[in-house]
């Protein structure tokens, strides 16, 4: 196995085009797993660690591929609370120390921990290659069970968020509170100004999807201008709805039942949070 070592993004891009069958590296949390246990054995390994222009977020919330769960969680937790909390359920301090959010696209495993927030807050995926960059909105990126939208040569660079433009939040079922893979995850986030949600599920399909009937359903019942506690119907209607966007399996972490209705208990709940919490903003200012 050749260990490809680039310095710079541009190197990177090159050694990928010329070596397309090669794997990036950056955290190694899931890549390593994969080659401890054999179940992958690329040609070549192309380690993305030295690559500066990775490692590095500006103010326009263009956040580089190799940017670690932990500086996210310590810098970026006040302008993206929904990332900041998915990265803080990721494995371990040590693993959020060395995972990733590109690698967890990369991954694009359906239970990771990041992409329903993503989905929800209309992320944008910036890949390039050789030939030049692209961007990818995240609702086009996920194309089946660990499949993305990437081509053979291409790199994930960084991903593009906007500022929370309202509350947000995530949460995630498990075996454990700790290093343990999502059962079923929910994401969802609020934007009072354009009187829409975004909602989205994980773990629960062979990809991260977004709710659409959900949102859909939230946008035509919240009143964004003058809020107030909500109905319990709504929350009911807004769970069953998310509930239904599912298509989970059976598996050892859990039945598909189990999934459907953890969903909408978390639905529930995170919409009760996050609406509570545009309630308290609102008499704050006033």
């Amino acid at each position: 196995m050749d260990f490809l070592r680039p310095e710079t993004l541009a190197e990177a891009l090159a050694l990928k085009a010329e070596r397309p069958d090669a794997v990036p590296i950056a955290g190694g949390t899931d890549v390593m797993v994969e080659l401890n246990f054999d179940h992958r054995r690329p040609p070549a390994l192309l380690d993305l660690t030295r690559v500066p222009e990775l490692q590095r977020w500006d103010e326009g919330l263009r956040i580089g591929a190799g940017v670690p769960y932990a500086r996210i969680i310590a810098e970026l937790g006040d302008r993206l609370p929904g990332l900041a909390m998915a990265s803080r359920t990721v494995g371990s301090p040590q693993i959020r120390n060395r995972g990733t959010v590109g690698g967890n696209l990369g991954a694009a495993s359906p239970a990771g921990d990041t992409h329903p927030v993503l989905l929800a807050s209309d992320a944008v995926v910036e890949v390039a290659s050789a030939r030049g960059s692209r961007m990818i909105p995240a609702t086009e990126f996920y194309l089946g069970v660990k499949r993305n939208a990437l081509e053979q040569d291409e790199l994930i660079v960084a991903v593009h968020l906007k500022p929370a433009a309202g509350p947000q939040q995530f949460s995630k079922v498990g075996t454990r509170n700790a290093m343990v893979i999502a059962v079923c995850s929910f994401a969802i986030s609020l934007f009072p100004a354009e009187k829409r949600v975004g909602a989205a599920v994980g773990s629960a399909a062979p990809t991260p999807r977004r709710a659409r009937e959900a949102e859909e359903f939230l946008a035509s019942e919240l009143d964004f201008s003058s809020p107030k506690p909500l109905l319990d119907s709504v929350k009911r209607e807004f769970g069953e709805l998310v509930s239904r966007a599912a298509s989970p399996i059976d598996d050892v972490r859990g039945s598909a039942a189990y999934r459907k209705h953890a969903l909408a208990v978390m639905a529930r709940r995170t919409l009760g949070w996050a609406w509570q919490e545009l309630i308290d903003g609102e008499r704050a200012c006033a």
